[in-house]
């Protein structure tokens, strides 16, 4: 059986940065990942391959939106090399220090055993890997962002702080001015050797990017980690785990489309590339699975053991994990599952934004359509912040940050069958007409405008993406085998009736009309970043894990990943995940070292170490 010093299931901002730093300290790395790898310019667009874009295995379906469904709660995640920076929004916002609150968990709120002065330094180490770069609005043609004007000019009607968040995004290379689709010098030292562009400013970043622009996990610290040794397989989804004599077997399942090995200890420099499906007659068209006659080829089983195991699956993933393997870990604490929080997502629109004319008043009064071209930029380009009780404000704070979307999704929207068929009724009464009348007009490029329509309602239209300090007071369960979330948002009630209201108020600052979310009436919540299920906490009656990520009772066994947050992050938490990975792996590394310099100990028992 195979043995590496780490494994790491997962390839998400937890498994990536575990999994480089734990390789720079001379460990042998094993990263699991279950989805399949992505390298600029496979990301679907089709109607074929989006459809076929979605993680459902037992169905054939190995793509890469992993969409739960709870009772009054919906959850996206990723599935993929690079896990969800694949997906989000590439914003790296640090958590306000004074969120690091320190308040009794029995009383549904959180206690956070790390600072913001301990998180500093590997704050400023994921910045760095991960070549954050705000937008550079203020410069052509970033210049005339509309979305980014309304955003501040909405925040400062408000009193409210307005600024351009770090991104994960390449606008600009080495040494140049920030220019759309300009090819990235040393852009092709990745994983897959794929060439990369500056953002093409397209609004594409949530559906994956096919330039390279966004600075996902597979393109740096994964690309990294296998330069330093570190063994990267795809298509590998790891059901069971438990404690063996000297550390950890663990159990996978392999998935014939997506398997693939980067990284390959036989050639650790260059990696052995990636290794898609044992069925040389599976067809793959780069947007989906490969498709068989007579449905999906059944998955291999495969076991490798390791002296340290780093859970890295998701805030939904290493729960259900843990819940699964429950039966492995009989002193795990009875924290497990508890502290969900969907970190205060909430989505409203602003619906035809518009200004008051002068020249309309004097006729009368009117309304000059004021665009906001969501689709123009990145998906995320500014944020504006409510402060906290904590902070000078009043309730649980939260941000609001612009929203855009691909030019595909205007073109949905504003050419649905209602719109479309009273346009092409119009252009045919007139063509019909001219033919009755022998009209001599003969050029119709007017009508056929007309059939398009002008656009207006998604141009002067844009969405509201909030987050914040919702109450971590959720509970992960098995229930028949599937993980099941109880969560009573009526806690968390009064900070989204603030949100609402908030967003109300920058909509009626643009002139435009206001939409609250598009489950509201059916009173569910969806969230991108789910949080919680593995908890971090001052001892084992508080949390699964410490403050370093280890779970109490088990050494060898941490989780790196949102699950392990003792409550909302606030801000976007991408970049707070990775940091306290960056922190917890510098344990792992110095606890690796202090074992070599030891006789070894046992491989579980105890509180912590090895």
């Amino acid at each position: 059986m195979e043995t590496f010093d780490v494994v790491v299931v997962g390839s998400g901002f937890g498994g990536s940065v575990t999994a480089l730093r734990l390789a720079e300290a001379d460990m042998s790395v094993c990263v699991l990942e279950r989805g399949r790898a992505y390298r600029p310019g496979d990301f679907p667009r089709g109607v074929r391959g989006t459809a076929a874009n979605f993680w459902a295995p037992d169905h054939g379906l190995y793509g890469m939106f992993d969409v739960w469904s709870f009772s009054n709660l919906d959850a996206v995640v990723c599935s993929g090399l690079g896990g969800g920076s694949l997906i989000y929004a590439n914003v790296l916002l640090r958590k306000p220090e004074k969120w690091f609150v320190r308040e009794d968990p029995a009383g549904g709120c959180e206690y956070w055993p790390v600072t913001r002065t301990e998180l500093d330094p590997f704050y400023d180490r994921v910045e760095t890997m991960l070549g954050a770069q705000a937008y550079p609005y203020g410069r052509e043609p970033y210049r005339g962002t509309p979305k980014t004007a309304a955003l501040r000019e909405a925040a400062d009607r408000l009193g409210l702080e307005w600024g351009l968040p770090p991104l994960a995004v390449t606008f600009a290379g080495p040494g140049r001015d920030p220019a759309p689709g300009e090819p990235v010098a040393g852009g092709e030292d990745n994983l897959y050797g794929a060439p990369r562009y500056t953002c093409r400013l397209v609004g594409e970043c949530d559906l994956g990017c096919n330039a390279g622009s966004k600075n996902t996990l597979d393109l740096t610290y994964l690309s990294a980690a296998r330069r330093r040794g570190a063994e990267i397989r795809t298509g590998c989804e790891v059901r069971s785990f438990e404690p063996v004599p000297g550390g950890f077997a663990v159990s996978y399942l392999v998935h014939p489309p997506a398997e693939g090995v980067y990284g390959a200890r036989g050639d650790p420099g260059r990696g052995a590339g990636p290794r898609r499906g044992a069925d040389p007659g599976a067809r793959w068209d780069g947007g989906g699975p490969a498709v068989r006659g007579g449905g999906p080829e059944p998955p291999a089983r495969r076991t490798v053991r390791c002296r340290r195991l780093v859970l890295a699956a998701g805030a939904l993933g290493t729960p259900y994990l843990l819940l699964r393997n429950r039966s492995a870990l009989p002193g795990i604490s009875p924290a497990l599952g508890t502290r969900f929080s969907g970190n205060g997502d909430f989505l409203g629109f602003v619906l035809q934004a518009a200004t008051e004319a002068a020249a309309g008043r004097a006729k009368g009064g009117g309304r000059v359509p004021r665009l906001l071209e969501p689709t123009f930029g990145p998906v995320i380009t500014s944020a504006m912040r409510m402060p906290d009780a904590v902070d000078g404000g009043a309730g649980r704070g939260f941000y609001i940050e612009d929203a855009g979307y691909p030019e595909l999704v205007d073109w949905l929207v504003e050419q649905n069958v209602l719109t479309l068929s009273k346009h092409l009724l119009r252009f045919l009464l007139r063509r019909g007409w001219s033919l009755l009348t022998r009209s001599a007009r003969s050029q119709v490029g007017r009508d056929l405008s007309g059939v398009m329509g002008a656009g207006l309602l998604t141009a002067t239209s844009m969405p509201l993406l909030g987050m914040g300090r919702d109450v971590p007071d959720g509970r992960m369960r098995l229930r028949d085998g599937h993980l099941d979330l109880e969560w009573d948002t009526d806690s968390s009630g009064p900070y989204y009736d603030r949100m609402n209201r908030t967003m109300r108020e920058v909509a009626r600052r643009l002139g435009g009309w206001y939409a609250s979310r598009p489950l509201a009436r059916l009173n569910r919540l969806i969230t991108v970043h789910p949080l919680g299920g593995a908890p971090m906490g001052r001892d084992p009656r508080e949390g699964v894990v410490d403050s370093f990520g280890r779970v109490y009772g088990y050494a060898g066994l941490s989780v790196a990943d949102g699950s392990v947050m003792p409550g909302p992050v606030g801000p976007n938490p991408a970049l707070t995940i990775a940091a306290l990975a960056e922190r917890a792996a510098e344990r792992i590394a110095e606890d690796a070292g202090r074992a070599r310099a030891r006789p070894r100990a046992g491989a579980h028992g105890g509180t912590h170490g090895g």
